[in-house]
């Protein structure tokens, strides 16, 4: 099963996310079949980057979005169920 979800990435204490599509099975910060863009929660306004197209195509396609990773798709108007 194919999942857009975070990647962790940053140091202790400074987190730093890849929007990334994987398969359900392989670890957080594992491998990855593409990346979509990025998340900044410590910015100072949780800047974000986000391939729209990419991303409606594979919702489109039958990917499951995790629940963190939905909320910035509803933001950026990508259909998510």
């Amino acid at each position: 099963m194919v999942t857009i979800r975070f990647a962790r990435g940053g140091a202790k204490k400074k987190p730093f996310y890849q929007i990334v599509v994987t398969e359900h099975a392989n670890p957080r910060d594992g491998r990855f079949i593409e990346r979509l863009g990025y998340y900044s929660p410590t910015a100072k306004n949780k800047d974000y980057k986000l391939d729209v197209e990419r991303a409606r195509e594979w919702v489109a396609s039958g990917a499951r979005v995790s629940n963190s990773v939905k909320g910035l798709l509803r933001k950026e108007g990508v259909p998510t169920a």
